[in-house]
């Protein structure tokens, strides 16, 4: 149960961005609702998702594994449950997505893949555990533009899911719209 109510002042900047929600996802969602109560960190949120939208550096498919990585790592179930929908709606492997959790243990990952994922935990770790081998290995195989943007995806995506965990925002159904069927719920 969230631990903030989700019904905002309805300032004029929430209306919107309640409008935008609904059409782009179908529902508000919780962390801008959540966010509401604050029009000036909802606004900042906003312009910095616009922005991280438009990065287009790394592999998307490896950015959807990091990301979802590093929200399994913090333990955030909306963000698991919302990085699956949006990420097997932008067609990562669903199967792929599913396995996260488990990645050590699956056989559906590249060796680049489970580097990215190695990555995306350690950077997620308290206090971060990267390697100087860690981020070597990534290097020689993404190159240093795509490696700052796995990092900087990381680092948002522990802000999405550090935020989201401390105010009790669960998921929100957004894995059961998705059109194939999850066999497994990810660990949270």
């Amino acid at each position: 149960m969230a631990r903030i109510p989700l019904d905002p002042p309805r300032t004029p900047l929430y209306r919107l961005t309640e409008w935008y929600s609904r059409r782009r996802f179908g529902t508000v969602a919780a962390p801008a609702a959540a966010m509401g109560h604050n029009p000036r960190v909802l606004l900042t949120t906003v312009r910095q998702e616009m922005s991280v939208e438009k990065w287009h550096t790394l592999d998307p498919g490896l950015k959807d594994l990091a990301v979802m990585a590093a929200a399994v790592t913090v333990g955030c179930s909306w963000c698991v449950d919302f990085g699956y929908w949006i990420s097997a709606g932008k067609g990562t492997d669903p199967a792929k997505l599913r396995d996260v959790p488990r990645w050590r243990d699956s056989d559906r990952f590249t060796d680049l893949e489970r580097q990215v994922l190695a990555y995306a935990e350690a950077v997620s770790a308290t206090p971060p555990a990267a390697t100087d081998e860690m981020v070597a290995g990534l290097r020689a195989h993404l190159g240093d533009a795509a490696l700052v943007e796995l990092t900087m995806m990381v680092a948002v995506e522990n802000s999405r899911s550090r935020f989201n965990s401390a105010l009790g925002l669960t998921s929100q159904g957004f894995r059961d719209r998705c059109e194939v069927p999850a066999a497994t719920t990810p660990a949270s």
